[in-house]
């Protein structure tokens, strides 16, 4: 026997087939706003990840450690061989000049081309500059042995030195090793900015007194011997923590009060007059004045360089 659907079965079933697309609707709009809002909101989180990582991620503990070991590192070589050699020169008076500065030559090649094999990432243009800064000065540094060598035997070892302190590409040479030097302590600054949010700056370019010195970080006290060293063009075989330490010691010891120096940079003046900074200052005595300091891990933080 038929049975036919009355008008209210009709009416129920338009209904309940309404509220059932009306509830799917409802249903994937709301995945739709939700997946929109995730989607923003993870948008958020990205750009402000990708802005902190060009502000500081550039300059991870990682990239100061590879640079160390494979530019600074090779270029400190030739660097305490300079040091040593030109000692040499000017206490020994029967050292085969030109010898000396041909091997000088050959090690400033060497080292050039194992760091014009080198790069940095875009990332980081501070140890991309340092490199270059570097390379600039063992290829200077090649061509100014060059130019000497076949003179240097004629010449007096302490004379030759001195000759040398004039030469325009030495002077270039040790003005882009200064320069990269204040690279590479620039950017332990930009690493310890993602340690310390709060890290205390100054100006590098301005004097500073040595109430403000006293309270500033190692890193920040470091990065500011490297501006000076590079603005007087004072190429020395010690570190910018070696000069720090000697500072912060004569400062501890009351000479600078006794001397009437106001600022740092008349500490510094002294110091380097009398020769009072030695490579490996900064080691030795580390433990007594900086055992607290926040440090990457950079070996010649830990052991003589």
């Amino acid at each position: 026997m038929d049975k036919r659907l009355t008008r209210s079965d009709y009416l129920f079933a338009v209904t309940f087939i309404f509220m059932l697309v009306f509830a799917l609707g409802t249903f994937f709009f709301g995945l739709k706003m939700g997946q929109e809002r995730s989607a923003a909101k993870y948008e958020e989180l990205l750009t402000k990840h990708n802005e902190e990582t060009k502000q500081y991620g550039a300059y991870h503990q990682q990239y100061l450690v590879s640079y160390y070991h494979t530019i600074y590192q090779p270029y400190r070589e030739f660097h305490k061989k300079w040091f040593d050699k030109m000692s040499e020169l000017e206490s020994n008076q029967s050292a085969d000049a030109s010898l000396i500065l041909k091997d000088l030559g050959k090690l400033s090649k060497q080292k050039y081309d194992e760091l014009s094999s080198k790069t940095m990432p875009d990332s980081s243009p501070l140890l991309q500059e340092g490199l270059q800064n570097y390379a600039k000065s063992l290829k200077l540094f090649n061509e100014a042995l060059g130019n000497f060598q076949a003179k240097a035997n004629s010449i007096k070892g302490s004379d030759l030195v001195a000759e040398m302190e004039k030469d325009t590409y030495f002077t270039e040479a040790k003005k882009f090793s200064l320069a990269a030097q204040k690279n590479y302590y620039d950017a332990i600054i930009k690493w310890n900015e993602t340690e310390n949010a709060q890290l205390k700056h100054v100006d590098v370019n301005k004097p500073l007194n040595l109430k403000d010195w006293g309270a500033l970080s190692l890193n920040v006290k470091n990065d500011y011997i490297a501006a000076a060293l590079a603005a007087s063009k004072n190429f020395t075989s010690f570190t910018p923590q070696d000069l720090t330490t000697r500072i912060d010691e004569m400062i501890a010891s009351g000479q600078s009060a006794k001397m009437n120096l106001a600022n740092v940079q008349q500490v510094i003046e002294i110091l380097n007059a009398t020769g009072a900074t030695r490579s490996g200052d900064f080691v030795r005595n580390k433990s007594k004045w900086y055992a607290n300091e926040v440090l990457p891990q950079l070996p010649f933080f830990f052991s003589q360089n």
